[in-house]
């Protein structure tokens, strides 16, 4: 009886294969060689040192590693890495230029859409999400949009003004608080 073990060839235990990936990340392609079980997130933070995208549960429920995938948002703690080969990743440092902060960047600053600020990446890029489909969403469709992300320290109030701010400030309306 032979076990999988006596299968294996002595010299490949406990290598493990890498892979070659290209990913352009807020528009510039960038390539790594990388180990397959390699998370997407740990890949943008370790690799590229996009530290924007943060980690808090690894589990898909805190949703503060939420990066834009091709324009959707996804949660890059449980993606791996290869499957974003040949793909297109935005992460919060590709929100601003370096002349100006992204509409949803000045609505958090604005009304004050944060406290700690370790949810805040990833409540921006899903509401960059949405403001890419719809720059006119109503509270409740922002609150949809946010469900998949959590803040420990907020009551969301201030964080949804800040997108409704960003809408208004994207559709060229004055927002709110700059009206008063």
């Amino acid at each position: 009886m032979s076990s999988l073990f006596e299968e294996i060839p002595v010299d490949s235990v406990g290598e493990v294969p890498t892979r070659r990936v290209t990913i352009t990340v807020n528009g510039q392609r960038r390539a790594a060689e990388i180990e397959p079980r390699l998370l997407l997130a740990h890949l943008l933070r370790q690799g590229f040192k996009l530290t924007g995208t943060h980690t808090g549960c690894d589990t898909t429920n805190c949703g503060a590693c939420t990066v834009l995938f091709d324009g959707h948002p996804v949660k890059s703690c449980t993606m791996l890495a290869v499957q974003a080969d040949g793909h297109e990743v935005r992460t919060v440092e590709g929100l601003a230029s370096s002349q100006q902060l992204s509409p949803v960047q000045e609505g958090f600053k604005q009304e004050h859409g944060l406290q700690c600020g370790f949810c805040t990446p990833g409540m921006m890029m899903a509401a960059t999400a949405l403001l890419e489909e719809n720059d006119d969403p109503t509270e409740d469709e922002v609150r949809f949009a946010l469900s998949g992300n959590l803040c420990r320290c907020t009551g969301y109030q201030n964080i949804v003004k800040a997108v409704l701010w960003a809408a208004a400030k994207k559709r060229g309306a004055a927002p709110a608080s700059e009206e008063e």
